[in-house]
């Protein structure tokens, strides 16, 4: 049989080989892309009030993993992901009855949540104070998830002293 393989033409052989790495690229390229949107994300945990809340918000033009991965190296977020899919796939097959209702981010998972909303919003960072908390999440804690954010207060210009008073939250 392996005689019978070097027979065929090596043409044809590198041919296939080109098209099938063209393919698998392909592939892979859609399997990432699919893994990172929010309705993938939706399928596996118990996330729909985070996903209603999500794609009503300003972020909804992103992908869950623009802010949930790191983004700052692609072999970090390749781990990252893998480290976290291989764990939702764990729970959602063995351990369904360990799934909390509600689902926080890891310590891991915040630091990385914070360093994207800083690379994201470096232009805010320069020309507003952001040093009264230590992370963005203690005072943006339902941008873009959580339920009523949008209160009647959002679009009302803060009272004088307010925002000094809160320190940055509302």
């Amino acid at each position: 049989m392996v005689k019978q393989f070097f027979k065929v033409n090596k043409k044809v052989i590198v041919l296939i080989g080109v098209i099938a790495g063209i393919f698998l690229s392909l592939l892979a390229v859609k399997t990432m892309e699919y893994t990172d949107s929010p309705g993938f994300c939706r399928t596996c945990h118990n996330m729909e009030s985070e996903y209603q809340t999500f794609t009503a918000s300003t972020h909804s033009e992103l992908s869950c993993n623009n802010c949930h991965l790191p983004n700052d190296n692609i072999v970090r977020h390749l781990f990252f992901k893998g480290r976290a899919g291989m764990t939702h796939v764990y729970y959602n097959t063995f351990a369904t009855s360990k799934i909390p209702n509600v689902i926080h981010a890891s310590d891991r998972t915040k630091e990385v949540i914070n360093e994207n909303c800083i690379s994201c919003h470096k232009s805010t960072l320069t020309n507003v104070s952001h040093n009264a908390k230590d992370d963005c999440t203690s005072c943006h804690r339902f941008v873009p998830h959580g339920k009523g954010f949008k209160t009647k207060q959002f679009n009302e210009q803060p009272q004088t002293g307010e925002i000094l008073k809160n320190k940055g939250g509302y």
